[in-house]
């Protein structure tokens, strides 16, 4: 039984709110009855098609000015620092793939080695160590499914490793940001479909993230001008009307935005990508002991005063906090990867 209520911790207060989850009836008939019942249309309806389809019928229709206002106000949008005047956003598309003055508004840590949150999202931290007190058994990916099975060197790199899960919500910026600075080692889409990323879907459907579309970005940090974190991967997950992920990124402000490709350094920060509108998540994996999360992080993980879905259905705290892209969510580890299968020495 899925909890009808989902908390998570508020950053700046440490207090427990309630996330509003948008068609959440549709949600859980969707992953209950129609998954139990009717597979045929479970798979029609996280489909690429549908998905796409489904997207433009909510999201490209033209909205008239009130319209438009009602909306943002009804979700509680924040427009502060919004580039866009408000009378252009007549669409919920345009709405939703706002760009912001996030060089005044989203300030970023000047700290050497830290790494910052890659957007505006809801964090659940976790780790593939067994020994690690952040251990949660595979239940929102398999790590060899999610990089991919053919991606060996990977897999042997990230084996242990800790790593964060970033859910936006749909009234969120959708641009996502580069976490660490780094020299992209690899880069590639693997396919897959369409599930949402509401948490009582991710409870529902075992390794959701492993099974939707994604892209993953490998990032080097141990070279000049790098965050110093080593392999750093970040892997960009679609959702339930999220019919594609562009790849835009932008060394100053969104000018010149250009796609990603083996051997660009990125500097931390920018804007890499766009979410497509409706919701959905990204994930970065750390290799062992080459990060340690923010304890504030760490604390609200275990918090037992927000009630939400994933502890109710598993029995442990699991709980999200709200953080603003590009805010630190960890720091660095130095380590000399002499020795590692991959030293370049």
């Amino acid at each position: 039984m899925i909890s009808p209520v989902h908390q998570y911790i508020n950053r700046e207060t440490v207090q427990p709110l309630k996330e509003k989850l948008y068609a959440d009836w549709a949600i859980r008939f969707l992953y209950s009855r129609a998954r139990e019942d009717t597979s045929f249309l479970f798979k029609v309806l996280t489909s690429r098609k549908m998905s796409s389809l489904l997207g433009f019928l909510n999201f490209d229709l033209p909205l008239l000015p009130w319209m438009a206002r009602n909306f943002i106000s009804k979700v509680g949008i924040d427009l502060s620092g919004c580039l866009d005047p408000l009378e252009s956003l007549d669409t919920f598309r345009k709405i939703f793939e706002r760009k912001i003055t996030y060089w005044e508004t989203r300030p970023m840590p000047q700290e050497k080695g830290v790494i910052v949150s890659p957007s505006d999202s809801r964090v659940l931290l976790g780790s593939l160590g067994r020994m690690s007190s952040l251990f949660v058994k595979e239940k929102f990916f398999d790590l060899q499914t999610l990089l991919g099975k053919d991606k060996q060197a990977w897999l042997g790199a990230f084996q242990g490793g800790d790593y964060a899960i970033f859910r936006l919500t749909p009234d969120q910026y959708h641009y996502n940001h580069t976490p660490v600075a780094g020299r992209v080692v690899d880069f590639y889409e693997i396919p897959g479909a369409y599930h949402s990323c509401n948490p009582g879907a991710l409870i529902a459907v075992a390794h959701p993230h492993s099974k939707n579309k994604r892209v993953v970005t490998v990032l080097d940090t141990d070279v000049e001008k790098g965050t110093g974190a080593g392999f750093v991967a970040m892997i960009e997950v679609v959702a339930l009307m999220i019919g594609d992920i562009l790849q835009a990124y932008s060394e100053h402000h969104y000018d010149d935005p250009r796609p990603i490709s083996r051997g660009m350094f990125l500097n931390q920060g920018r804007p890499k990508s766009l979410f497509r509108p409706g919701s959905s998540t990204v994930i970065l994996i750390f290799q062992k002991g080459r990060t340690e999360f923010c304890p504030d992080l760490i604390s609200n993980r275990k918090s037992r005063l927000a009630q939400n879905r994933y502890s109710t259905a598993w029995k442990i705290p699991l709980v999200e906090t709200d953080v603003k892209v590009r805010s630190p969510v960890a720091i660095a580890v130095q380590k000399n990867r002499k020795g590692d299968i991959f030293d370049r020495a």
